[in-house]
């Protein structure tokens, strides 16, 4: 945790990794990095890192999601558009809802616009979407089917617990 903790970058970020060539930001591994720290916290009680997490989760919801739902890949770009940002931004969103009353909306928010853009109309998720309305529609299980099952999965799970007793 540590380890992890000294390389945030001041605005809450973190690169991909430490290289000079791996110098990128992106929103599913920030999303990773985010959930071990919230783990951390749940299993241990230790609050030393509730900065980190703070700062980064605040800077992850600001910066990689359009007010339409659309997660976007970079911190400085959307696309491309790949089904693990979604997947991955609505899974994390939930896991969060315990701290961010805001989450569940967000990512129900996320599911919509990944449902209504990167399904086919068979049921499969697509792996990709480019600049000018390319779209990569490989049906890849462990990338896309498996994880966008979970998220939703969660999701549901999520949103009923929060329903009204009748």
């Amino acid at each position: 945790m540590r380890y992890t903790a000294q390389y945030q970058r001041p605005d809450g970020s973190w690169y991909y990794g430490e290289p000079p060539n791996m110098h990128w930001v992106d929103n599913f591994h920030t999303a990773y990095v985010l959930d071990c720290f919230h783990h951390y916290l749940d299993s241990t009680s230790d609050h030393q890192f509730d900065r980190n997490l703070t700062t980064g989760y605040d800077f992850w919801k600001k910066t990689f999601f359009l007010e339409d739902g659309t997660p976007r890949y970079y911190d400085h770009k959307t696309l491309p558009i790949d089904i693990q940002c979604s997947s991955q931004a609505i899974d994390t969103l939930v896991f969060f809802s315990d701290r961010d009353p805001e989450a569940a909306a967000l990512a129900l928010k996320v599911a919509r616009w990944t449902i209504a853009n990167m399904q086919d109309r068979t049921g499969y998720f697509y792996y990709r979407r480019y600049a000018r309305g390319v779209i990569n529609k490989t049906p890849t299980l462990h990338w896309g089917q498996a994880t966008m099952m979970c998220s939703l999965g969660g999701l549901y799970q999520q949103l009923q617990s929060k329903e009204p007793a009748a």
